[in-house]
């Protein structure tokens, strides 16, 4: 059978004798798990494939029905996975090459073979997009696509295949870049699937091509010191076995030297001289017995090997009590044998030493798997290990290998291409727009739509596993509130507030600069407190919701302006009505007194003698300081009289034009004198800033640093990336606050300060 299949295309001596040997092991092997009839059907519809020309050599000038019987053989042979494995390579290729449709061979191989093929024709589709392989999100995306553990298993064996064929191909380049490949993907994940052999072997072909030169010196060196290796290994296994064979007499067991593979050779060279590495091999001792012994039998190998040579305590690996994630067991432990040279052994079982070679698979015969059915129950159950390696957590060693779960990726992230090839990482739901952010915040800014896989698509199209995107951008383009809804990337959500902030920043200058030039072109002076009242007035929170009222035209700039002029001539015809009213009368010195208040209402009467100066006709009346409005020293002030004694305004107090305009003959002057003393007068300020702890914590220690000022309390709200803030503090005087508020509205993240 397998003749007539060799004589099918024109193949070199060297591969004809290859082919021979797989095709014949993986008819040997399908005999003991399908009926001859079917091998019979399914090697002649390769027959006639190969005839047809459906497998053609590949790019490195592999011929592809070798390639693919020499990774089946593998599979099968070296890593344990069964016919199902097996038949989705075979068919793999045509399927690829569209000599076959899935549907044509579901009836020759089943569904799973085809499921696998489906799986394999997606991760193909990375190598095509991308070269950037030893990327973290290029070796995520592939475990997301492959979605199954034997998907991985196949790539490992098709890279090993390769590895060992790498001689043969033509540029010596290809080798070298195959070998790095293996170095920086395959062999990691090999390694953490327990495929410690192949692992080793990929290791020491990557290092042969990528640095020949210490390859062929290790390679020599040991080849120098075998006869005296192989000597001191059998010196030391002699008197070992001779003991255990008394010890263990109803145990078999196997004690065999290994030596260690070069590149893990060439790792220790990085540190020391090749004649100063002592542990070049291993010696390992495999007990055969029952799972129930496993565990006593290894601890008490180990109790007659210590007992026999020394050890090195610190060099101790106990995999058996704590396997490690891959399901790795085995007792490590160094001593000082003959000549004084250090030696590591290894004790395991026959079963662990199998879940060493062959890793996960070899589970397989030890949980009574038998079936194909079987197989898949326990393929479906190592999501943990596709896990560790997808997380980079495959280094604990107190992770559980198996987990009755199914194989499923967790879904809360995808991996797409950029037009060259690189794999961009984003959450689960994620749209153009967040892929356009995750470029650069200038492409985000200005991404009008895209292209996925060359199909136009609007920017709030979203992106799945593996598709290649091309973000289309206009400079006409600007970041707008509404595409806050459409990503779901944080990335994307702060660039996108933060153009909008600095948008809105710009705008409110804008406003600024406008109602300023509106003024001084019609002559009227700015003043502060008149306009900030005013804004309030007028239904405005703070001065930035005034000025983005502006920039939006919300608001007839020409008539909030006249309304403006009217309240500053009302104020400056008060100041002057008090100006004048204190120049006709003498002032008197009043000795101010507190009135008694409870704690909680915080005298704004707190009060140092000779610091008001009020009219001389008022005597024996008490005074306090409104709390609608918190004078401190150094305001300008006035006195109104009511029923309880006279109060102190500020003239922009909220109160003051009412007061002013409807009981003019209660107000009196008043004015400050002397000196503050100790006395402490209570504020509040109103502070708007980026939300930001940083900001608020600045604030605290602005405000706890600055001299002749305290803080008494502070409340924080937050909403739509920024905070308010209340800060109620005590101040000598008008001066005291002036400079903290200056400080204050410094402070990086600092939008706004007002005193209420």
């Amino acid at each position: 059978m397998c003749n007539h299949l060799l004589s099918l295309n024109m193949i070199t001596g060297e591969e004809r004798k290859e082919l021979y040997s797989s095709a014949r092991y993986l008819i040997r092997n399908l005999n003991e798990q399908i009926d001859r009839p079917h091998i019979r059907q399914i090697y002649t519809q390769l027959k006639t494939l190969y005839a047809g020309g459906a497998f053609t050599r590949d790019e490195h000038n592999v011929d592809m029905l070798l390639r693919q019987l020499g990774d089946a053989r593998i599979v099968s042979e070296e890593i344990g996975l069964g016919i199902h494995a097996v038949l989705a390579l075979l068919y793999y290729i045509p399927v690829k090459n569209a000599h076959l449709k899935e549907e044509d061979i579901v009836g020759v191989t089943g569904e799973e073979p085809v499921r696998l093929i489906k799986l394999l024709l997606k991760t193909s589709e990375l190598y095509s997009r991308t070269r950037n392989i030893d990327s973290d999100n290029f070796q995520n995306l592939l475990l997301s696509i492959a979605q199954d553990i034997q998907v991985i298993l196949l790539i490992i064996a098709d890279r090993l295949y390769l590895l060992r064929y790498a001689k043969h191909l033509k540029p010596a380049s290809l080798a070298v870049e195959m070998a790095k490949e293996a170095s920086l993907l395959y062999a990691p994940m090999a390694h953490k699937l327990g495929l410690y052999k192949i692992k080793g072997e990929m290791e020491d072909l990557s290092l042969k091509y990528t640095d020949r030169k210490i390859f062929e010196f290790i390679k020599r060196k040991l080849g120098e010191t075998k006869k005296t290796r192989d000597l001191y290994i059998e010196c030391f296994i002699r008197p070992v076995r001779e003991r255990l064979e008394k010890e263990l007499k109803d145990v078999s067991f196997e004690i065999k030297g290994r030596t260690k593979s070069i590149s893990s050779i060439r790792n220790k060279l990085r540190k020391q001289q090749f004649e100063d590495i002592y542990d070049l091999f291993a010696i390992r001792i495999i007990l055969d017995t029952p799972l129930e012994r496993e565990r006593s039998l290894c601890w008490q190998t180990y109790s007659i090997i210590t007992d026999m040579f020394q050890p090195n305590p610190e060099r101790l690996r106990d995999w058996i009590s704590v396997p490690k994630s891959n399901g790795y067991e085995s007792l490590h432990i160094t001593v000082l044998g003959p000549d004084k040279r250090w030696v590591e052994v290894q004790i395991r079982t026959k079963r662990m030493d199998e879940i060493a070679e062959l890793g996960v698979a070899a589970h397989w015969r030890y949980k009574g798997v038998h079936t194909q059915g079987r197989i898949d129950e326990f393929m479906n159950s190592v999501r943990e290990v596709l896990e560790a390696i997808r997380y980079g957590s495959g280094g604990s060693d107190n992770l559980p290998l198996l987990k009755n779960t199914a194989l499923t990726m967790p879904d809360n992230e995808i991996y797409v291409f950029t037009p060259q090839g690189a794999v961009i990482n984003l959450p689960q739901g994620a749209t153009v727009l967040d892929f356009a952010f995750a470029i650069h915040s200038r492409v985000g800014a200005q991404a009008v739509s895209a292209k996925v896989n060359g199909k136009n698509v609007p920017i709030k199209f979203k992106l799945q596993n593996g598709d290649s995107v091309e973000v289309i951008t206009s400079t006409q383009q600007n970041a707008k509130p509404d595409w806050l809804s459409i990503v779901v990337s944080s990335k994307a959500k702060s660039k996108i507030r933060q153009i909008l902030r600095a948008e809105e920043d710009a705008g409110i200058s804008v406003a600024k600069e406008t109602v300023s030039r509106r003024l001084k072109n019609r002559k009227i002076d700015y003043d502060d407190s008149v306009f900030i009242r005013l804004t309030k007035k007028q239904g405005y929170k703070t001065l930035s919701d005034f000025y983005r009222a502006v920039l939006h035209e919300q608001i007839d700039v020409g008539g909030f302006i006249d309304l403006y002029e009217e309240s500053l001539k009302a104020e400056n015809e008060l100041r002057e009505r008090l100006s004048e009213a204190g120049a006709k009368q003498q002032a008197d010195t009043f000795v101010y007194k507190p009135e008694p208040v409870d704690a909680a209402q915080q005298s704004d009467s707190r009060k140092n003698p000779d610091v008001l100066v009020l009219d001389q006709n008022l005597t024996g009346i008490e005074y306090s300081l409104a709390q609608c409005c918190n004078p401190i020293y150094g305001d300008e002030v006035f006195g109104f009289v009511s029923n309880r004694g006279i109060k102190i305004h500020r003239f922009n107090c909220p109160n003051a034009p009412e007061l002013l305009n409807r009981y003019g003959e209660k107000v009196i002057t008043a004015q400050w004198s002397g000196q503050t003393g100790s006395v402490g007068y209570a504020i509040s300020l109103e502070i708007i800033g980026r939300d930001d702890l940083a900001v608020v914590t600045n604030i605290i220690s602005v405000i706890k640093k600055e001299n002749r000022t305290k803080l008494r309390t502070y409340s924080i709200d937050s909403a739509d990336s920024l905070f308010k803030g209340h800060f109620l503090i005590e101040v000598e005087n008008r001066e005291t606050l002036s400079i903290l508020m200056r400080k204050l509205g410094n402070i990086v993240g600092v939008k706004h300060v007002e005193r209420l």
